[in-house]
């Protein structure tokens, strides 16, 4: 069996369904080439955070719906070697970070999230990756 072309994918999640086309084709990279597929929540608290709960129980939500969103990716790896992590902090920066520390190939990005509408053409999230990482970037609409 000949090395795929990416060694290591990363795919981040919000658990939405704007976002599954940008799960799906990470995962069909990763299944055609053998590729290992770092599935990633960030935990954006900040923007979370709300003023009628507190820090842990926002926490706690946080984590759970990071929890749950990696989980659906999990029921679709169908296969896949399947890495996955939940991060706190800025989305765009620890998915740089993230994709800095563990050497990986391709960040595959979805142009929204749960967010909606950002920018007309493309996501905050998704440009800042694509100024930020110096590796391979797909974006998937």
């Amino acid at each position: 069996m000949t090395a795929g072309l990416f060694g290591t994918i990363l795919v981040a999640t919000d658990g939405s369904e704007k976002n599954r086309a940008a799960v799906e084709e990470a995962l069909r990279i990763g299944r055609t080439g053998g590729s290992v597929v770092h599935a990633v929540y960030v935990a954006d608290t900040l923007d979370s955070a709300s003023a009628d709960i507190g820090i842990s129980d926002t926490w706690d939500l946080v984590q759970r719906e990071g929890e749950r969103a990696l989980n659906r990716v999990r029921g679709m790896a169908g296969g896949v070697h399947l890495e996955i992590a939940i991060l706190e902090g800025k989305p765009a920066a620890e998915i740089v970070k993230y994709a800095g520390e563990k050497g990986i190939d391709l960040i595959v990005i979805g142009t929204q999230g749960k967010r909606g509408i950002e920018r007309i053409l493309l996501g905050s999230v998704a440009e800042n990756i694509i100024r930020a990482a110096s590796c391979k970037i797909l974006v998937v609409k």
